[in-house]
């Protein structure tokens, strides 16, 4: 196995054929895809390859050969029919003001008709759409190819002014309603973007889409597998530790057997050699720590959310859940599932070290005033707990949120105190990149955070002293058994203890014992 260039940032097909890339063969899933239906939909986060596929689509259907051989479906094509391509992207642009989508439609359409030869009608995007679809057809005696890219950017660019947001969404509902309608010019429709807008507010009159967002065997349609990096980019390997490379990047599941890698953080790895957050320094939104702190959700709660398919698909500019917000745009992903009562409920987490460590920053910056944040304090307090020195963890902790001006809080919409300075304490932990779980359970219940670091095993209990009459944060760690759990590891299991005063805002105890 030789060398081959990254294709970093490369969405074209051709360039990555033609020109001695990388290449992960997604061309099976094409051909299932072909052979079960015609009509698709999938919702990815950004920078995983959706684009990508989308232009394979287009190569395939216009029948370039060449560029297949080798391929899983070069054998089972038919490549003496060639299909009319429209392919639309909706990437470019900017969609905050009235008339742009329209606009945008109509010079997009205008461009294809001119490439085909086809003369250019109508003054809407919808009629123009529909007259470029059955003159296609006529013209070429095969039904066409539709694609569209970034179909919901539009309204995920106006997000944050919602008349415009609703009024780009009714526009495009207006175009997409004509791939139903003109079904018959139709062979193959294929639709992706980073969000999962319920199909009554804009493909109510697209209603024969497949969704493919949450189709076991489609989980690994964009992204990588472990097996395809070990049999595609084999030659990148040496020298990196597999488990490191797993532990930043590996994690995201759409409820298929296999996890899968952001491409572009792994392309970024290969490059530089450096872990780094390359996938979430490239696009984090501020609307995102924006939205988790105006609905005052607290940090911790974040990796254990519980949701139901259905939720994690109603998504709509008026109506944008929480679980689903992180789950689609990749903040968060299906950690594991449970049939309860006929109904399968999905428990999200983060997908890896990478987002886990890199919101948690995110959200400290929010949390904390800017005199708080300090790097070295972080560092420090990682190396007081690995090294078990407790005394100055305790200090480190006191210092902190010292720092906290009086109803900082406040400002946060974090509306209670407890919320507050739980998310402040395990944010300041996560952003470290330590191995966190919250609430892990046990059968006596669920202990607060679990930290595993250097061969041991720490488990925080919170309290609020002025909220626990029933008492105190210790002699529930040790009645309720959470140590017990951890015994069978054979490593050294610490009970941590903190409580919090709401009138002194700071802690009033912190003990450690060991378990």
């Amino acid at each position: 196995m030789t060398k081959r260039k990254l294709p970093i940032g490369i969405q074209t097909f051709r360039t990555i054929r033609e020109g001695g890339y990388y290449y992960v063969d997604k061309t099976g899933f094409i051909q299932r895809l072909v052979d079960e239906g015609s009509h698709y939909f999938l919702s990815r986060p950004r920078r995983f390859g959706k684009s990508l596929f989308l232009d394979t689509l287009k190569e395939l259907f216009q029948g370039s050969e060449a560029l297949f051989e080798g391929l899983d479906i070069h054998s089972h094509w038919d490549w003496s029919v060639r299909h009319p391509v429209v392919r639309l992207s909706f990437g470019g642009g900017n969609f905050t003001e009235p008339g742009q989508v329209s606009k945008e439609a109509l010079a997009q359409l205008e461009m294809i008709a001119e490439d085909a030869g086809v003369p250019v009608r109508y003054d809407t995007a919808p009629s123009r759409f529909r007259h470029l679809l059955r003159t296609l057809h006529q013209h070429a005696g095969q039904r066409v190819a539709v694609l569209v890219d970034e179909y919901d950017k539009p309204m995920l660019d106006a997000l944050e002014a919602p008349d415009q947001a609703r009024a780009n969404r009714d526009t495009l509902r207006a175009l997409y309603a004509t791939i139903k309608d003109c079904d018959e010019h139709i062979r193959f429709t294929f639709l992706t973007g980073v969000s999962q807008f319920s199909k009554v507010s804009v493909f109510s009159g697209l209603n024969n889409l497949t969704d493919l967002t949450l189709d076991p065997p489609y989980s690994a349609i964009c992204g990588y597998t472990d097996g395809d990096l070990d049999q595609v980019f084999g030659p990148e390997l040496p020298g990196l530790d597999r488990g490191a490379v797993r532990d930043w990047y590996n994690g995201y599941n759409w409820l298929g057997e296999e996890r899968v890698y952001n491409p572009f953080d792994i392309l970024q790895l290969f490059r530089s050699r450096r872990f780094k957050a390359y996938w979430f320094e490239t696009g984090t939104p501020a609307f995102l720590v924006d939205t988790l702190l105006k609905r005052g959700v607290a940090s911790p709660v974040l990796d254990g959310l519980v949701s139901t398919q259905d939720l994690l698909s109603a998504f709509d500019v008026d109506n944008i859940g929480t679980e689903a917000l992180l789950f689609q745009t990749g903040y968060l992903t299906i950690a594991d599932t449970e049939d309860r009562l006929g109904d399968t409920l999905l428990r999200l987490g983060y997908p890896n070290r990478e987002v886990r460590q890199s919101l948690n920053q995110s959200l400290m910056s929010s949390l904390l005033p800017q005199d708080s944040r300090s790097l070295d304090e972080s560092i420090e307090l990682v190396k007081r707990l690995t090294s078990n020195d407790f005394i100055g963890l305790e200090a480190s902790i006191r210092t902190l949120f010292a720092s906290i001006p009086y109803n900082w809080h406040v400002r946060n919409d974090i509306a209670n105190y407890e919320g507050y300075y739980a998310s402040v304490f395990y944010s300041h932990f996560a952003a470290t990149g330590l191995d966190i779980r919250v609430e892990d359970a046990s059968s006596s219940g669920r202990v607060d955070m679990c930290v595993r670091s250097n061969g041991n095993i720490y488990l925080f209990e919170f309290k609020v002293v002025e909220l626990a009459p029933e008492g105190t944060a210790m002699a529930q760690l040790k009645e309720r058994g959470y140590a017990d759990k951890y015994r069978a590891v054979n490593q050294p299991v610490h009970l941590i203890a903190v409580e919090f005063s709401r009138e002194q805002r700071n802690l009033v105890s912190f003990a450690v014992e060991e378990a």
